[in-house]
């Protein structure tokens, strides 16, 4: 770029010294009029040149090449300078805008790591992420962003997971806990062991989805190819035309006149303010959505993404947290703090779910009221039952913990529970004590995500899942989605978004959210697949279209808002730049236009079609 401003600066004083100093030879003045044209020009004429060699005739270097020397040969060498200063200073301001729309996508996405710690034989060497093995282990110290994905063997940190999720809160990590690369380790030194090479790792995978995003073009692109494909022969075939038809058909005025009318006329109907402007609007979409966390694979789905009509979510891990919790504690004579504990003992030695549950509800329990750990030297005997539960000796206690099998089995008299999710039964020395009520949680925003799409004109809401139809239904009544299909395999998904897509009108689009490996097939199908990208599995991730980085669904909103601004300023690109390019062509056939119109038709045009693509990025 400063090889350009440099040429354009020294055309340019060549320029003004040919047009304020009268020379006693005109030769002079023309010779600095060819050496400032040369200096600008030259590399546009050899780029036509070499195009027509390339079977590429009719593009926007042939038209100001044919333009510029066309001026020349009737003499008018100031305009001819004049157009291709111009043209080259609209040209270095596109290519700035252009380099600083994706420099800021860069420092968003600067979370490529340039060395890994590599720990061997007790030794640190400092490898590149690229050599580093699945297997081996890698130390990262405090401020340092982690090479590889990987699992904590040692240490706890907070660290910063800003780059990948948009999430600003530090996240705690342990021993046992995965983390991702591109994350920033905050304060605590972390010993990790390498699950995936450098190309398999989150980095590689969302560095790459940026890097190729703008690669797939959308409809709007290959209309403004197909486009100037057309329009180039017959602009310069009606120049051609507007040069001999009038002084040699119908004897109006010298062919001198027409032949200027005419190279102007070209010059004007240039349509490089369209070929840049629209991929430029498209890539300041695609950064500003990946601002927010919302990384976008390709321009045509920023694109069909304006059109949504139906959007279909997968409910486990998408519109629910996919983790059991505990939501529910109800003791009968005894305190919520003794139910949970000895819950929380009975199932101690156990790895099900509803287990880990119960710990993580203890150990926040007992962190919040700074009551005893578990004490595991307090379990005396656990006795199991297959399908049903377990009995289990706690401090000469015999607490009972199940479903309402082994509540019968045992002769317990309980009360049932009408709530959604998985129930456990707690008698306590053969005496009904109450129960607790686990369950996946809905997410925060699930339910503004909904509100917020029906505000947007989506005429349809639809969930997917596997679960029973209680659950499933339970959840689209609280979220107040339009329809709800429940107990699906992932080929009954398959069918559902088939039968939802015969839905959709012509143009209209259907989207699906999905997060896990059984949404893939469903993804990849519909026409914008979106993946869960912080806690989605790799295969959802590659499937899809989209990845929201953040998990939250309310995300989905700020993608069509940002795909509808982007087609917004799309569009006004093309309605001001060829309302203007008419009105100029048609001044200019008439004879009251000239080629200092031309050339803001032309460079003037593009320059404010950049500005206002640039508004995408924010």
């Amino acid at each position: 770029m400063k090889k350009d401003l440099f040429k354009i600066i020294f055309s340019f004083v060549i320029f003004l010294v040919a047009i304020l100093i009268s020379f006693e030879s005109d030769l002079i003045n023309k010779l600095l009029y060819l050496i400032a044209y040369l200096i600008v020009g030259l590399e546009i004429v050899i780029k036509a040149i070499k195009n027509i060699f390339k079977g590429n005739v009719f593009d926007e270097h042939f038209l100001m090449a044919i333009a510029t020397i066309g001026a020349i040969a009737i003499g008018e060498y100031p305009e001819a300078v004049a157009v291709m200063l111009f043209y080259q200073v609209g040209e270095l301001f596109q290519d700035y805008a252009v380099d600083k729309s994706r420099k800021s996508i860069a420092s968003l996405m600067d979370i490529r790591p340039d060395v890994a710690y590599v720990k061997k034989n007790g030794k640190i060497e400092k490898l590149s992420p690229e050599d580093v093995k699945i297997g081996e282990t890698i130390v990262v110290k405090p401020g340092e962003k982690v090479p590889l994905d990987g699992k904590i063997i040692e240490g706890k940190s907070m660290v910063d997971t800003s780059a990948l999720t948009g999430e600003s809160v530090p996240v705690e990590v342990n021993v046992g806990d995965n983390i991702l690369s591109g994350t920033i380790n905050k304060n605590g030194l972390l010993t990790i062991k390498v699950e995936k090479e450098f190309g398999e790792s989150t980095v590689s995978k969302i560095l790459d989805l940026v890097e190729n995003a703008s690669s797939r073009k959308s409809k709007s692109e290959n209309f403004i190819t197909k486009f100037a494909k057309y329009y180039t022969p017959i602009v310069v075939i009606i120049a051609i035309m507007l040069a001999i038809i009038p002084p040699f058909v119908f004897s109006l005025g010298e062919f001198r006149e027409w032949l200027y009318r005419a190279l102007t006329f070209l010059v004007v109907s240039c349509p490089c303010a369209l070929v840049i402007s629209i991929p430029l609007g498209f890539f300041g979409g695609i950064g500003g959505a990946s601002k927010k966390g919302i990384l976008v694979k390709g321009s045509n789905y920023l694109e069909a993404l304006s059109s949504t009509e139906i959007v279909v979510f997968d409910k486990t891990g998408t519109l629910t947290k996919g983790v059991f919790e505990v939501q529910k504690i109800e003791p009968v004579d005894i305190s919520k703090e003794e139910l949970l504990k000895y819950t929380t003992y009975a199932e101690y030695n156990s790895n099900h779910p509803i287990s880990i549950s119960l710990k993580n509800a203890y150990k926040k329990m007992i962190s919040d009221k700074n009551q005893e750990e578990i004490n595991t030297s307090k379990i005396i005997s656990v006795e199991e039952f297959a399908g049903m539960g377990v009995l289990a000796n706690i401090e000469e206690k015999e607490v009972l913990v199940g479903n309402e099998k082994l509540m019968k089995e045992k002769n317990i008299e309980y009360t049932h529970c009408n709530e959604i999710g998985t129930v456990i039964y707690v008698a306590i020395d053969n005496k009904y004590s109450g129960y607790i009520l686990i369950s996946d949680e809905i997410k925060e925003d699930s339910k503004y995500a909904i509100e917020s799409l029906k505000k947007n004109n989506i005429r349809k809401i639809v969930m997917l899942t596997g679960d029973k139809e209680k659950v499933g239904k339970s959840v689209a009544e609280k979220l107040g989605l339009d329809e709800v299909y429940t107990e699906l395999l992932p080929d009954g998904k398959v069918k559902k978004v088939e039968d939802l897509m015969k839905e959709k009108s012509e143009k209209g689009k259907l989207v699906f959210v999905g997060d896990g490996i059984n949404d893939a097939p469903v993804l990849a199908l519909s026409d914008i697949g979106i993946a869960m990208g912080g806690l989605g599995s790799d295969s959802a991730i590659e499937a899809a279209d989209i990845v929201i980085m953040t998990d939250e669904p309310s995300k989905i909103v700020t993608a069509i808002k940002t795909s509808k601004k982007t087609m917004k300023i799309v569009k006004q690109n093309i309605i001001f730049a060829i309302t203007v390019k008419i009105l100029v062509l048609i001044l200019t056939a008439f004879g009251i236009g000239n080629m200092w119109q031309a050339v803001f038709a032309d460079v003037g045009v593009s320059v404010l079609a950049v500005i206002n693509s640039l508004r995408a990025l924010k």
